[in-house]
This record gives C-alpha cells, sequence and structure tokens, in this order.
C-alpha cells in the first residue's frame, strides 16, 4: 500500500505520534482480559466463566491504570507552593477539573462492571455471552476516551511538576528573587549547596532551582528564581514562577539589587519592583541587598553591600536572615500525609539536595 506524503516524513524522520491514553489503557486492558484462564466441567460454564472474567479483569486494569494517573497528585498531597505554580501555568482549577472527570470516569466504570456481570450471568449461550461482552468493552472504551485529554493534561502536569523541586512545607524558605543579571544565581551559589547555572548575560535561570544550608538548629531552604521584570500582568512563565515564589513559598524574600552604573535595569527600575512588593505583600519579610560590592560601593545606600566574588558581607547577611526569623512566629507543622514530602518523595528531590554550613 502507497503511504501518504506526512506518513512517509514520519518514516523517514523515525518519528512517531503517539497513541493517546485511551489506547495504551484499553490495549494493556484487552490483553490481560484474554489471557483469562476459564475453569468449569462444560464448554458452556467455560464461556460462561470466559465472559466474566473479561468483564471483571479489564474493569480492574483500567480503573487500576486511571487511579494511578491521579494518585500521584494526591499521596503525599501537593503543597500549597506547588497548587500555585501549577494554577498559575495551566489555569486556575484545572488540575481539580481533569482530576475530578477521570474520577467519574472511573465511577462510572465501575457501575458499568456490575451491570454486565448481571447481564453475563443471566444470558443464553455462546453468542450472547459474546454479545454482552463486547457491548462492555465498547461502553467501557466510551468512557476512557471521553477522557483522553484530561489524561493527557494529567501527564503534562506531573512532568512539570517532576522538573521543580518539591519543598519541605515545614522548612525556613529563603527566595532569591529581583531582576535579570543582578547576581542572584551567584549569590545562591555562594549561600547554600545549589550550583546554579552563572552567565554574564540575562534570563540564565529559566526555573526554579533549591539548594540547603544549615543556619543554627535550622536547615534553610534557598530558591534561586528567574528574573522577574516587574510586567505582573505580562509575566512570562519564568517569571510567574518566581512571583509564585515570592508569593506562596519564601519565609523571607532576600531581593537583589545591581548598583552597579550602567546596570541594566537601572538602579529606579529595580527599586520600584521593590517597592511594589513591599506594598503588594506588607506581610512578607523583604530583605535588601546590593551586590557585586567588589566592583562598586554605593555610599550611603543604608543597605547590606555584599560581593558574591569575595564572600564579603555574606556572614552579616546570613545574620540578618538569623535575627528576621527568630522575631517571626511559627507556623503549625504540617503532619507528613498532608503534605510534607515522605522518604520516597525525599529520594526523588535528590538531585536537589545538599548539605551546606552558613557561619
Amino acid at each position: 500500500m502507497a503511504q501518504t506524503a506526512p506518513a512517509r516524513r514520519a518514516s523517514r524522520s523515525g518519528a512517531e505520534r503517539p497513541s493517546p491514553a485511551s489506547v495504551e489503557i484499553l490495549d494493556i486492558a484487552f490483553h490481560r482480559a484474554d489471557l483469562s484462564n476459564p475453569k468449569g466441567r462444560t464448554k458452556a460454564e467455560r464461556d460462561r466463566h470466559r465472559a466474566e472474567l473479561k468483564v471483571v479483569r479489564s474493569a480492574a486494569t483500567v480503573i487500576r491504570l486511571l487511579q494511578a494517573e491521579t494518585r500521584r497528585f494526591r499521596r503525599p498531597p501537593l503543597t500549597d507552593f506547588e497548587r500555585a505554580l501549577i494554577a498559575r501555568r495551566f489555569g486556575e482549577g484545572t488540575l481539580d477539573r481533569s482530576l475530578t472527570r477521570v474520577g467519574r470516569a472511573v465511577d462510572r466504570i465501575r457501575g458499568l462492571q456490575r451491570d454486565s456481570e448481571r447481564a453475563v450471568h443471566h444470558a443464553a449461550g455462546a453468542d450472547e455471552l459474546g454479545v454482552e461482552v463486547r457491548r462492555f468493552y465498547g461502553r467501557m472504551a466510551s468512557h476512557v476516551r471521553e477522557i483522553d485529554a484530561d489524561l493527557a493534561r494529567l501527564k503534562q502536569i506531573d512532568r512539570f511538576r517532576d522538573d521543580r523541586p518539591r519543598l519541605d512545607p515545614n522548612a525556613p524558605t529563603l527566595v532569591v528573587a529581583g531582576f535579570p543579571n543582578v547576581g542572584k544565581s551567584s549569590l545562591v551559589a555562594r549561600l547554600s549547596s545549589a550550583h546554579p547555572k552563572v552567565a554574564d548575560y540575562p534570563f540564565t535561570t529559566l526555573a526554579i532551582a533549591v539548594g540547603h544550608a544549615d543556619l543554627g538548629f535550622d536547615r534553610w531552604q534557598v530558591l534561586d528564581t528567574p528574573g522577574v521584570l516587574g510586567r505582573s500582568h505580562r509575566a512570562n512563565p519564568a517569571e510567574a514562577e518566581a512571583q509564585t515564589a515570592v508569593e506562596r513559598a519564601a519565609s523571607v524574600v532576600l531581593f537583589v539589587l545591581d548598583p552597579t552604573p550602567g546596570a541594566e535595569p537601572p538602579l529606579e527600575e529595580q527599586e520600584e519592583l521593590l517597592a511594589r512588593w513591599k506594598q503588594e505583600l506588607p506581610d512578607r519579610p523583604i530583605l535588601e541587598v546590593e551586590t557585586k560590592a567588589d566592583l562598586f560601593r554605593r555610599p550611603g545606600s543604608g543597605r547590606l553591600q555584599v560581593s558574591s566574588a569575595t564572600g564579603e558581607g555574606l556572614d552579616e547577611l546570613w545574620e540578618r536572615i538569623r535575627g528576621i526569623w527568630s522575631s517571626m512566629p511559627r507556623p503549625e507543622p504540617i503532619p507528613e500525609e498532608e503534605g510534607a514530602p515522605n522518604d520516597e518523595e525525599r529520594s526523588r528531590a535528590g538531585a536537589y539536595r545538599g548539605r551546606h554550613t552558613a557561619h
């Protein structure tokens, strides 16, 4: 048979269009149902038992696979920060709507299974048994295909989530934020165990990264965030992640400013964003720091001036963070089953973890 032009192009490139999730799920379910080993003394008994097994096993397989798609978002439950990140990237309520539709499909398939088991029990002869099984397969397949878009969306959200560090909601968190190319990543590398990419051009950091630092008896999570441009209503995805970290994850925000002559954007524009955040987040402690003190010092700035290159001012910076943290009321700990990472999650997040002692 002659191939169409798109098929030839796909064949030459070796690329194949991925199958919808429903096709994969149904293929697995029907294959396992076909492996049924019916029992019975007569052919009629074996035919009926085979039909029963096909209904029960195919339904059980589909339900198990659908529940696996939703369980990853519930055990352990998403933290508030994860939910906010997902809502900002995919739209408010998108995740919950997809989870709800998949859950409803599971309930419908369970009800369909009960009805089909009764129909098989009362069927007369092999032909009628075959009709009932095919009817069940068709109706179950219809329910699964209806949620194809939701299954694809859940996989997309799960990949997005896997690419981000899972934070411990009970640990203090320092969010390092500011405009692009002001020295945030260099500062995070000096303050914590993180090894962010550092380069002399803007937008080097495109997603949140986390390191850890021990400060007294507390182990801090130190977040490096993408640069923001102060466009609250036109933020790109990377900026939106940074803003979400500031709003939903930070115990303390470390706002980094570049005071050097020729800085882009100029210091005045950086200070405008700082002032706006202070106004919009009055309950969020924001510590201001000017970087690149080894290159330029601004007399009388009133801010702590530090250098990631030489380490100047970093001890005093940690002391100020310690002072802010010690004066803050402690929130109630979140129990393990309500969102704190379990051992499996800690293992999965191992690439983001390290050990560093702040002095």
